[in-house]
Parts: structure tokens; sequence; C-alpha cells
């Protein structure tokens, strides 16, 4: 990896993207499709649940677009660089979801079994897509 700080800006970058496409989707189905919020239903709610099967799609797009920024930085980037950066995003992204969604206490937090059990098989599929975000951009365009 020839620069760490570049691509853990390219992957900040891309999570605040992914989240925010996620959090207005939810918000959409509340005020839009007048689907049932946290507060109005059990778990999650209606809105948030109908999101989930999107959460790998947002993935698929975001992670290797931003992947190509980073490696277009890159000077002769090899498919070991997008290896190591996707390993490196998805080990970044699987801290900060375990201590932005479970620890730290905010209106959308979730128990260790919401994250980790009841979100699946989608939170595994996230992560595989961010760890191929960069390998896909390298096959793609380099």
């Amino acid at each position: 990896m020839q620069n760490v700080l570049l691509s853990l800006l390219y992957f900040y970058l891309a999570y605040v993207v992914v989240t925010l496409i996620g959090v207005l989707h939810t918000i959409f189905n509340v005020k839009v499709l007048h689907m049932k919020s946290m507060k109005e239903s059990k778990g999650m709610g209606e809105a948030y649940n109908a999101t989930k099967p999107w959460h790998p799609l947002y993935n698929l797009i975001v992670f290797p677009i931003f992947g190509y920024f980073y490696l277009s930085g890159v000077l002769n980037p090899t498919i070991e660089d997008a290896f190591i950066t996707g390993a490196l995003w998805t080990l970044i992204a699987i801290v900060i979801d375990y201590v932005g969604w479970i620890l730290i206490k905010h209106p959308w937090r979730l128990t260790y079994k919401q994250f980790y059990v009841d979100y699946q098989p989608w939170i595994t599929i996230i992560y595989t897509l961010i760890f191929f975000g960069p390998i896909i951009s390298f096959w793609l365009f380099f």
C-alpha cells in the first residue's frame, strides 16, 4: 500500500456515502411510503428492514468507485495494492460498525444480536463487497 492516508480518506468518504444513502432510504420509506419507523414498530422498524436487501447494492456501487479513486492516485497500482486496500477497508469497517452501531448510544443503536445475527446475510455480504471494492476497480480499470 503506497499511500495509507489517501486510502483511509477514500474509505471514510465511501463509508459516509453508503451510510447516508441507507439513512436517506430509511427516511424515504417512512416519509414517502409511510412505513413504520423504529418508534412505531418492534425491532428496527419496517422502514429500515425494507432497506436491508439494498445495502449490498449501495456497497457494490460505492466502494469500487472509491477504490478506483484511490488506485488512480497510486503510482503503478498492482493487484496486491487492491487486495491490501480491500483488507484494510474491511477491517476498519468492522471496527467502525462495532463502535458506531453497537457501543455508542444513539437512536439507531443496535444490539450485538441485531447487528451480527439478525442482519445476516446482509452484513457478511457487505463486508465481502467492501473487501472486493478496490479489487473490482483494479480488474475493471487497471
